[in-house]
């Protein structure tokens, strides 16, 4: 990744063009592409092509990501999701084990990193924190895309964190519920009805109005652009929507907890 990263940089540079001029010219963000030159992020093969065509470079980006290792290939999805989630008009997220990355804070991130098995090195506990942190930015836009957020109860209740810890991300979600766009329902344990038994997901709706959806595995993740299959899963969020708390209800949830601590 980093090879190809520096391949990007000096490919662009040769073409006399900064990184916000080649960004607007793919039609991408500027921290997209310095994420690439700096190796944070995977060269998708699509972006590749594209640079190829721009820079004139004959292919040698493409060659590059087709014959990168399998290990390097693997974050692949996931960075395509990244790219979705980036441009979403609507995510509709539902999470049964773990705070949804977009609501964690920094503590929080830097703990489910730490929990990771085979363990991640200091250096790459900070470097996926930092990645991850840098994604709320889509909640604070001036136009923020429209995201529901539907959480198991549990999740609320795993301490990853000391109590100081646990009880500031308890305000983060306090917080996050009264921002633009934002819509958090808590599922609670005494449901006798629970349509996400299989796990957790994402929908996403594009700028173009296509309807994607996006699931973690423990060794791998599945982007589904199947009509069929999207329709199954916004069924089940659907019904997850009411089975869980209203908003309101939510947030007083928080504030008994939060009184708790």
């Amino acid at each position: 990744m980093k090879l190809v990263g520096k391949l990007v940089a000096v490919f662009r540079i040769a073409a006399n063009l900064t990184q916000a001029q080649l960004a607007d010219r793919v039609g991408h963000q500027v921290e997209t592409i310095a994420s690439i030159e700096q190796g944070r992020r995977t060269l998708l093969p699509a972006l590749a092509r594209q640079l190829d065509d721009l820079l004139e470079t004959k292919g040698a980006l493409e060659t590059a990501v087709d014959n990168m290792p399998e290990v390097d290939l693997i974050p692949a999805w996931v960075e395509q999701y990244l790219d979705l989630e980036r441009e979403a008009l609507a995510l509709s997220w539902y999470d049964n084990q773990v705070m949804p990355g977009l609501l964690q804070t920094e503590r929080y991130a830097r703990a489910v990193f730490r929990n990771r098995v085979p363990v991640f090195s200091k250096d790459e506990v900070a470097i996926q924190t930092t990645s991850r942190l840098e994604r709320h930015e889509i909640l604070h836009r001036p136009e923020p895309p429209t995201i529901s957020f539907v959480v198991w109860e549990p999740v609320l209740m795993l301490q990853l964190l000391d109590d100081e810890g646990h009880a500031e991300q308890l305000k983060h979600l306090r917080t996050c519920t009264a921002l633009p766009g934002v819509c958090l329902q808590v599922l609670p344990l005494n449901r006798r009805t629970h349509a996400g038994l299989n796990g957790p997901f994402i929908l996403l709706e594009t700028p173009d109005y296509q309807h994607v959806a996006y699931s973690e595995t423990q060794r791998g993740s599945l982007l589904v652009s199947d009509p069929d299959e999207v329709s199954i899963l916004a069924q089940k969020y659907a019904m997850l929507r009411a089975q869980a708390l209203s908003p309101e209800d939510t947030v007083g949830l928080l504030d008994r907890l939060l009184g708790e601590q």
